[in-house]
Order: C-alpha cells, then sequence, then structure tokens
C-alpha cells in the first residue's frame, strides 16, 4: 500500500509542474536569465533593459553576456544545437535567422502570444516583424522579434554639393558625377569612402549598389551573378572606386567613420546608425550641420538600402520561457526602445520611435532612417548566406584590386555560389 500512495504522489508531483513549449519545466521563485548578446552599444542597451527590468521584478535577475558578432554566432549556435539550454534569450544578426529558424532551435513565439492571450504588436515595422518568421513570410511561424532596428544609409557633405550646384545625388550617375567634380576640384576631399575589406565589408557596401542596377544574387535558389544587370553593377562599382582613397581595399568601419566626422570624405556609400551617433556633436565632429544622412541613392530600381536587423529569440532548451518572453516584451517594448535610443543611440525597430520630436531633434536622420527600414531590401533568405557572403566578399575584393576583371571576378563566383547552394 506504501508503494501505491508514493506512485500516486510523485504522479501527482509530475502532472502539477508547468511544462512549456518544447518540454521546459520552469520553477516558481528567483530566476536569473541568461542573455548571449553583443558587446558595444547594443550590450550597453541590454544591460539598461535588464536593470530597468529588475527594478520592477526584483525576483529575475540577469546574466548578460557581451560578445563580438562572430562569438556570439559560435556561441550560441554551439549551445542550442545540443539543446544544452544555457541561454534563455539570443539575439541573432538577421542574415543568420533562416539557418537557426529552420533548424527548430528556437521556440514559437506565436505559440507563446496565443496562450498568453496576446498579438503581435503592430507598431513594429513590418519588414523587420517579417525578418522574425520562418518561412519568410508575413504569415510565417513567429521566432523572433527585432531588437534593433538597423539599416544602410548613405551620407554626403550638403555644403560641398552646394558649391558646385550638384544637388542631392538621387541616382547612382549622381553619385558618379559628384566624384568626378569634387576629384577635379577638391585635392584635399576623398570623393567617395566605402570598406573595401575583404568578406562582409564590401559585400556591405556593394549591395545596396548593385540591387539599385537591378541585380539579384539568388533566384529560385541558385546564383544570379552571371546577369547582364550584375555585370554593370560591378563595373560601375569598380569605376567609382577610382574616386575613393587609397587603400580603400583595406578599409574598416574606423577609416569611413574618421573620414566622414573629420570632413574628409565627401560621400560614404555606407554608413550605419551606430557609426554616425556622433556626427552632429561638436565635440566629436568637425562637421556639424554639414553632413546629410539618407536612403541609398536609385537607379533603374529605386532606393536599396540593406536592412541589418538584430532580432531577439528564445532558446527552444531554456528552461526559463515564460520569464524569457516576457522580457522580450519588455526589452522591445515602446518605451524600452526609446530609452535605448536615447542612452545608447541603437536604431529602434518600431515606427512610433522613430517619430518621438526629442530623438529626431538629437538624430537628425530618424525620417530617412525609417524610410529606410521601411522600403530596405533584406540579405537573401537562406542558411547558406555565411558562405555565400565569404565567396562574394573574396570575388568582389580581387575586382577592387585589379586581380580580376568585372566579367572573370563574376563568373567565379557565380560558379562558387553554385556550388554552395546544390
Amino acid at each position: 500500500m506504501k508503494k501505491i500512495i508514493l506512485i500516486l504522489v510523485a504522479s501527482l508531483l509530475l502532472l502539477s509542474m508547468p511544462v512549456f513549449a518544447g518540454g521546459a519545466q520552469e520553477e516558481d521563485g528567483p530566476v536569473t536569465l541568461t542573455i548571449a548578446g553583443r558587446d558595444g552599444a547594443y550590450g550597453d542597451a541590454m544591460q539598461l533593459a535588464a536593470d530597468e527590468y529588475s527594478k520592477l521584478n526584483p525576483d529575475v535577475s540577469f546574466e548578460i553576456l557581451k560578445l563580438s558578432g562572430s562569438s556570439l554566432f559560435e556561441k550560441s549556435v554551439i549551445d542550442m544545437k545540443a539543446g544544452v539550454g544555457t541561454y534563455d534569450l539570443v539575439l541573432i544578426d538577421d542574415p543568420n535567422a533562416t539557418l537557426i529558424q529552420k533548424a527548430g532551435w528556437l521556440a514559437d513565439l506565436g505559440a507563446m502570444y496565443k496562450d498568453k492571450g496576446m498579438t503581435l504588436d503592430s507598431d513594429f515595422i513590418a519588414p523587420l516583424a517579417k525578418l522574425g518568421r520562418y518561412p519568410y513570410s508575413d504569415d510565417g511561424t513567429l521566432f523572433c522579434l527585432p531588437m534593433v532596428g538597423n539599416v544602410e544609409l548613405f551620407a554626403y557633405r550638403r555644403d560641398l554639393m552646394e558649391k558646385y550646384d550638384l544637388g542631392a545625388p538621387d541616382t547612382w550617375d549622381d553619385v558618379m558625377t559628384a566624384a568626378k567634380t569634387l576629384d577635379a576640384n577638391e585635392p584635399d576631399i576623398e570623393p567617395v569612402l566605402f570598406r573595401g575589406s575583404k568578406g562582409n565589408p564590401i559585400v556591405t557596401g556593394f549591395l545596396p549598389l548593385f540591387w539599385a542596377f537591378g541585380g539579384e544574387v539568388l533566384t529560385d535558389g541558385k546564383s544570379s551573378m552571371d546577369s547582364a544587370e550584375a555585370l554593370t553593377a560591378l563595373e560601375f562599382y569598380l569605376e567609382l572606386a577610382k574616386y575613393a582613397p587609397e587603400g580603400v581595399a583595406m578599409y574598416q568601419s574606423a577609416q569611413v567613420k574618421d573620414a566622414v566626422y573629420s570632413g574628409r570624405g565627401a560621400m560614404a556609400i555606407e554608413v550605419w546608425p551606430g557609426w554616425i551617433k556622433n556626427l552632429d556633436n561638436p565635440d566629436e565632429s568637425a562637421v556639424v550641420g554639414k553632413v546629410v544622412v539618407t536612403k541609398h541613392p536609385a537607379q533603374v530600381e529605386k532606393s536599396s538600402p540593406m536592412i541589418g536587423v538584430w532580432l531577439a529569440g528564445i532558446p527552444e532548451s531554456s528552461s526559463n520561457k515564460s520569464a524569457a518572453f516576457d522580457f522580450l516584451q519588455f526589452l522591445t517594448s515602446a518605451d524600452m526602445q526609446e530609452k535605448m535610443a536615447d542612452a545608447t543611440g541603437i536604431p529602434p525597430s518600431r515606427t512610433s520611435v522613430h517619430q518621438v520630436p526629442s530623438l529626431i531633434e538629437k538624430y537628425a536622420w530618424y525620417p530617412a532612417q525609417l524610410d529606410g527600414l521601411q522600403n530596405g531590401v533584406a540579405r537573401p533568405r537562406t542558411n547558406k548566406w555565411k558562405e555565400i557572403e565569404e565567396a562574394l566578399g573574396t570575388y568582389l575584393q580581387l575586382a577592387l584590386i585589379g586581380e580580376m576583371g568585372a566579367r572573370e571576378a563574376l563568373a567565379e563566383v557565380h560558379a562558387k555560389i553554385n556550388e554552395i547552394v546544390e
């Protein structure tokens, strides 16, 4: 009889335990949420949100890993793939999202919204929210929310354009005209700036131009790098590079930022919100009020700025899903997004926060930033993007330094990408 009673008690205890998606069990009482996050301003913003949340929820504490992008990806993927459950929330660079979503390593946020009688807030900028879904569609399963509304932008010296009656560079042809004019008349000015280092840097700078010329990296899952549009775009890019600084093939963000802030650079075909947060601070910048930050020029297609969103998801292996979901709502709320933007300069992922007057006064490019986020282009949604980007970045740089012609470089990368996606 004692054995029967013990079995019944054990069964009742098991039935009483809360069970969440994926079978993970959560305990009542104090909770520590472990977050795999980024370093720099993103880490500062996450820390701010965690501190504010803990004030309202004293039973919740945080352990925040502030990692480089590559380290974050490696650590989070290894942990989620093994199902260890170290992390309760992970930040994901959007081109890596497809790989992680497809693998089934993230909790279904849509189901969690439904269980809690909640719906996704329509204030999230629609293309950013879509990036959190798999399959990539308006009705795909929701696995992530956008924490950082990052988008690539274009910058130019208004005073130099006005000096030579050039006007705003609305097309890439306008950019070329301005570059040639400034090269002929301003010996101390670098007409065009971009990152030329191989891999992600050169690809990131090239894609808004490439897309505006009608290029596509993939079509129906296969390489499109052998198209006439791709050739036209690369030949134009290489011609424009003649008006970039010597050594641009090794440029990283520090060199671009230095040239923009010092006033030495006339046009930067790639700037990110995190680079320019002090552009109108006279203690940091020599060009206060002189630089216009806007979306990229158009060409045969409309302006095509690259979206570079950082998403936040809950690993399926987490044992604190409910607490992590509650913090995720707080982290991505309009109020917290405004506080993080004001304190750290990270761009918000909500429409309403881009329209806050005090933030627009502080960051004059917010209207252009919102326009870019609403109309920008996402990198191809493929779980092979890291390999594709590496190959594309290698051959673009070989063309940039003159080791290959445009046609040869495209033929090589076309074949390489098709090997990768097979």
